[in-house]
């Protein structure tokens, strides 16, 4: 039975079923209605079309656009100053070009614009070249006045705003002149060189991507970049298997070890080896080897089988278990808890709940690039409304998840210059193939998200914000991150478009506990892999006591000068500062507790596909 007619079959069963046991006698009087088997058919009439209709536009609402350029075009035509502003606009962009492309033109004038700095289109130096640099500033002149005419307009929704710049954004980077072979430098110089030989490649590579797209074949990972030789290949044991997670539990590489073991929670939006990638730049490696025993969540890849997983199992059968499971391996120690991106909001809704129930086995908190307030949430939320979330929950109801392509695409259209278009004429123009690194593997080996789960925390986390709000209840019960007493370090990165910088330190708002605050160069992952001996690493700290008044972002970063290298150092000095001492480590699993060694890692789990 395909998920959407089962689906079916327990709507008309619960209907029967509440039919049959409320009498009729306690029914209001009320106008005839149709038959309640009859509105739950056109319910789910209506939910498989607006899924086909999502599967065609890749899970994007078509109402967020229609709304967002209603309200910029209604507003802007009640703002005759600002449309003047924007005539000027174009004006003063034109002349800048004009004297940019003259022949001869030198300084200043020769490049008002200039793409963003995440922008990798144009570094061909042929790019400064006539007739390319009238293309390529023209380009950055059109984008410089949507940026503008996208920008705050008095009684513009923020977000539709922010909205229109994207799409705006998006419209321009398909027509970039970067990306066509008669206007971009780069390509002509490859086609002359290698005598056109660049095209038959090209056509090679977009066939092989077009056939993996269709058939949805997920490709071994490349030589030297095997899961569990090459990558995730820290030595370690399973020592706890359920259906959401695998429990790796890390050999010790030093005679003693902290008596604190330390539990590291990743995202299930990813694999987790993300934080154990290759030997010299994984931070399972580094914390073994400075005589820390590691312990790591390896979660499930759901099917639509697991469609009905939600957040409170992932909380219950995940973190807790894991911390359970860690009891008895490691009895009588409080545990250093760990959580990566949305794992740390998840550590974040445990730490509270065992703060509310007077559970103290938590030594310490450490939430990496994770959001507890989701109001900044950055460019993931500029199409999150309800009319959004509705459509994704039909997608996930008819196909029993968040596909691994769904959200692959979501995430690489907010950086669309460099992971979509350069991409493209870097493969398919000229001819170049993808140069594995361990980071790209990782990134390519994408994950789904059961349906239950993933509406849960939309709703609950990302559009109604409940966590900071006090309306987010576990067990009937609303849970305060001010409860948290266990000290806290919170690390954001400077580039983070997932989880924005000033978005992560509001951590410090809605908590009273000792807290340490870092932030680190690089974005979303780059940021968190700052392994020592990487160059032109810096990040900045501050530590804010016990009951200290909160002191917002606004010139954090001109109070806090930049220190050079890594900040895992200075995490792993203070995890050290917390713990008790150390101690003989202790034996893999607890056999006697149920908890036998189950298999190697990197386990089972992740190689699902």
């Amino acid at each position: 039975m395909t998920r959407r007619a089962q689906n079916k079959a327990e709507l008309f069963a619960g209907t029967a079923l509440a039919a049959a046991g409320t009498p009729s006698a306690t029914l209001p009087a009320r106008s005839p209605q149709p038959p309640e088997p009859a509105r739950h058919l056109h319910e789910t009439m209506d939910r498989s079309v607006r899924a086909a209709v999502a599967r065609v536009t890749g899970g994007l609402s078509p109402h967020a656009f229609i709304e967002a350029w209603s309200d910029w075009a209604l507003h802007m035509s009640r703002a005759p100053g600002r449309q003047l502003e924007l005539v000027e606009r174009a004006q003063e962009n034109a002349l800048k070009l004009a004297a940019a492309c003259l022949p001869g033109a030198e300084g200043e004038a020769r490049a008002p614009f200039a793409p963003k700095a995440f922008d990798h289109r144009f570094d061909h130096p042929d790019w400064e070249m006539l007739p390319f640099r009238t293309w390529k500033q023209g380009f950055l002149a059109v984008q410089d006045w949507w940026d503008h005419a996208t920008d705050r307009l008095r009684g513009l929704e923020e977000q539709d705003a922010n909205r229109t710049r994207f799409m705006a954004r998006q419209a321009l980077d398909v027509v970039s002149p970067s990306n066509f072979p008669l206007t971009n430098p780069e390509i002509i110089e490859a086609s002359i060189r290698q005598g056109g030989r660049n095209f038959v490649e090209g056509a090679g590579h977009f066939s092989q991507d077009l056939v993996k797209t269709l058939t949805q074949r997920h490709d071994p990972p490349p030589e030297g970049f095997r899961l569990g030789t090459d990558l995730a290949c820290t030595p370690g044991t399973v020592v706890y298997r359920n259906d959401i997670l695998e429990l790796i539990q890390y050999a010790p590489t030093t005679e003693k070890v902290q008596a604190e073991p330390i539990l590291i929670v990743p995202a299930w939006i990813m694999k987790y080896y993300i934080l154990d990638l290759s030997p010299q730049n994984s931070m399972v490696k580094y914390l073994v080897d400075h005589g820390f025993t590691v312990f790591m969540i390896s979660w499930v890849n759901p099917t639509a089988a697991q469609a009905d997983l939600s957040l409170e199992d992932y909380r219950k059968r995940g973190v807790m278990a894991a911390l359970d499971a860690i009891s008895a391996i490691v009895p009588d120690q409080r545990i250093h808890a760990v959580g990566y991106c949305l794992g740390g909001t998840m550590l974040a809704i445990a730490a509270a709940t065992m703060a509310r129930d007077c559970d103290q086995r938590l030594a310490s908190v450490t939430l990496m690039a994770a959001q507890v307030d989701f109001v900044e949430a950055g460019e993931l939320l500029l199409f999150l409304d309800e009319s959004q979330v509705a459509f994704l929950e039909d997608m996930m109801w008819d196909q029993g998840y968040l596909d691994r392509p769904q959200m692959a695409r979501t995430f690489a259209a907010i950086r669309a210059e460099d992971l979509i278009y350069t991409r493209a004429v870097r493969r398919y123009l000229l001819g170049q193939n993808d140069l594995p690194t361990d980071i790209g593997v990782w990134n390519g080996d994408t994950t789904r998200m059961p349906a239950r789960m993933h509406s849960q925390y939309l709703r609950g986390l990302f559009l109604e914000n409940r966590l900071t709000a006090g309306r987010f209840a576990v067990e009937g019960r609303v849970i305060a991150l001010k409860d948290i007493s266990a000290p806290m370090f919170v690390v954001a990165t400077e580039t983070d478009h997932i989880a924005p910088w000033t978005s992560v330190y509001k951590t410090q708002l809605f908590t009273d506990n000792d807290l340490t605050f870092v932030l680190t160069k690089g974005g979303h992952n780059g940021g968190i892999l700052s392994e020592p001996g990487h160059p032109r690493r810096h990040y900045r700290l501050s530590h804010r006591p016990v009951g200290a008044h909160y002191s917002g972002p606004d010139g954090w970063q001109d109070r806090h000068r930049p220190r050079p290298g890594s900040w895992w150092p200075e995490w792993s000095a203070w995890l050290l500062a917390r713990s008790s001492g150390e101690g003989v480590p202790p034996a893999i699993g607890a056999p006697d507790k149920g908890l036998p060694p189950l298999e190697p890692a990197p386990g089972s789990y992740i190689h699902l596909m």
